[in-house]
């Protein structure tokens, strides 16, 4: 065992004197360690609960012969740093924490590891550290947020972003405002749609490093509790089989997740924490292979942002293993693949939708393709995203002129303050992982266009990122960025920008020499924070087209 490193011989009297300072009794030092790293905290409400997650992982693990050691790592919450300078360090989070679960690992010599979380970057961080580290590892999150109600609609944290686009369009009161803002997150969770959190959670069910249930199970139900006991028990059967998180994570896992993605219609930001975690496990992930996937897979869900259903009813209707089970019956999956419940086809034995008003057959799929679409064109060389399945059908294909911000700020002031038109493209630029720094989600002009009725009529195109609660023609991660040189900085305010979604192409109406030209004349990019954190992200940081992951000294 790794452990004995620190705890077997003569010489670790020292490191056994201090391990029973902590408690650890004789039998305790005999058994395996299994590292418990949790992202808990009181700010988070997809992570408040955590604690009691954990509690029921060590109580898994020592049932099954192993002693547990619980550790912290930081999380964000991208709502509420939504909108803000605060969201500059979201997405720089999750190479920090990474980094603090090798950390952990590493020194104090774990034998496995499981690992506790729920939001937007703490799940794929600790995935890349499961790929790093390879030892044996289990994901398990907190779970979705049950949805809200208020007048028999049901809500979620989205709705309170539309109705602020609502309500600066005077289409609601400021009472109504606050009914919704009271009713729309009723408690714990990740929040209740097909968001970042809940992609990634349900994704990491599809990759096999997770027990069925992690994606959908309700964070309030004793199921939850359950799997979490499940899966400390679970782990020390990983490590007596010597099962690691790469003999797991290989080119045929992410091929699955993909595909699962794209039936589910995704967050967009799940394609840069897939080819991260696959750097990670040194699996070559490219846009180009994201995309044919995509091409051939039929979305057969639409979760809330793009349809009425929630986390919970895709819970109810079978969940995860119930849309992989169809998926797999069409030849989509490759089934022989490992996961920490055991070979992928035993998993799903027995599997079956129950509802398919939530996971349509494929007989019936919303489109004949995945949720998500990669585009390519003058104006993305190397890529960019849009969450297909949430674009209204009169925008899948749309031509206007540019209206260009220099910031996610400027372009929020502008559509509160109507100064745009039907038809428009806003261009929100200077936002990409260099240049935001940070690669800020930025779900407040988006939903500002949305609660206004407006997400049919404009586009809009950045090369930060959007959030999973997006909705309507909003295409992110634009490759390579303005502050690259991509040429999205080239672009000026009334040029002609042409969008074809179904096509996947993305083109600004300029000649060659004269995008070249345009980027001759600007001036030499500089810093926009004073943050040393930030500045030594920016300085270390990939384009979105590979992950935004960091470059190797």
């Amino acid at each position: 065992m790794r452990s004995d490193s620190v705890k077997q011989g003569p010489e670790r009297a020292p490191h056994r004197s201090l391990l029973r300072a902590v408690g650890c009794s004789d039998r305790d030092l005999n058994q395996p360690f299994v590292g418990v790293v949790n992202s808990y905290n009181e700010i988070v409400p997809g992570h408040m609960h955590l604690d009691r997650i954990a509690s029921a992982v060590k109580d898994g693990i020592r049932a099954a012969g192993g002693t547990p050691f619980e550790a912290s790592t930081i999380s964000v919450c991208d709502g509420i740093a939504m909108n803000h300078a605060g969201m500059r360090f979201s997405l720089a989070s999750r190479e920090l924490i990474a980094d603090s679960v090798e950390i952990l690992a590493q020194a104090h010599a774990f034998d496995a590891l499981v690992l506790i979380a729920s939001c937007d970057k703490i799940v794929p961080g600790m995935l890349m550290a499961a790929a790093r580290l390879d030892l044996p590892a289990i994901i398990v999150s907190g779970g979705p947020m049950l949805a809200g109600e208020l007048d028999g609609q049901s809500l979620d944290l989205n709705s309170a972003f539309l109705g602020v686009g609502a309500y600066a369009r005077g289409q609601i009161d400021r009472a109504q405002l606050e009914r919704i803002e009271r009713a729309c997150c009723p408690g714990c969770g990740s929040c209740a749609g097909m968001f970042t959190a809940n992609t990634m959670n349900c994704l990491t069910e599809a990759l096999g490093l997770a027990l069925p249930g992690n994606g959908t199970t309700p964070a309030v139900t004793a199921a939850r509790l359950e799997l979490a006991r499940a899966t400390g028990a679970r782990i020390m059967d990983l490590l007596a089989q010597g099962l690691t998180a790469r003999r797991i994570l290989t080119a045929a896992a992410f091929r699955n997740a993909i595909t699962v993605d794209m039936a589910l219609g995704g967050s967009t930001n799940s394609v840069l924490h897939l080819q991260a975690i696959a750097n990670e496990a040194g699996i070559n992930l490219d846009l180009n292979q994201i995309d044919a996937l995509s091409r051939s897979t039929p979305q057969v869900c639409k979760i809330s942002p793009s349809g009425v259903h929630h986390l919970q009813d895709l819970h109810r209707a079978g969940g995860i293993r119930a849309l992989m089970a169809q998926l797999a019956s069409e030849g989509r999956l490759a089934t022989e693949q490992p996961t920490v419940a055991g070979p992928l086809a035993k998993v799903l034995e027995g599997a079956q939708v129950v509802d398919t008003q939530v996971i349509h057959p494929p007989s019936e799929a919303y489109a004949p393709t995945g949720g998500l679409a990669i585009l390519f064109g003058n104006l993305a060389p190397e890529g960019a995203i849009v969450k297909a399945g949430a674009v209204a059908a009169r925008m899948l294909s749309h031509c206007g002129p540019a209206r260009v911000f220099e910031s996610e700020e400027a372009a929020t002031q502008a559509i509160l303050g109507g100064q745009f038109a039907s038809g428009d493209v806003l261009v929100i630029r200077n936002e990409g992982p260099r240049g935001g720094p940070g690669m800020r989600e930025m779900l407040t002009p988006t939903s500002l266009l949305s609660g206004m009725g407006l997400d049919d009529q404009v586009a809009l195109i950045t090369d930060g990122r959007f959030s999973g609660a997006t909705r309507g023609a909003a295409i992110g991660h634009v490759s390579p960025e303005a502050a690259a040189r991509g040429p999205i900085a080239a672009l000026r305010d009334g040029d002609t920008i042409s969008i074809d979604i179904p096509n996947r192409r993305l083109n600004v109406g300029l000649e060659p020499g004269e995008i070249e030209a345009r980027l001759a004349s600007l001036p030499a990019w500089q810093h926009r924070v004073t943050s040393s954190f930030l500045r030594r992200y920016a300085e270390a940081v990939t384009s979105a087209g590979t992950g935004a992951v960091l470059r190797q000294p």
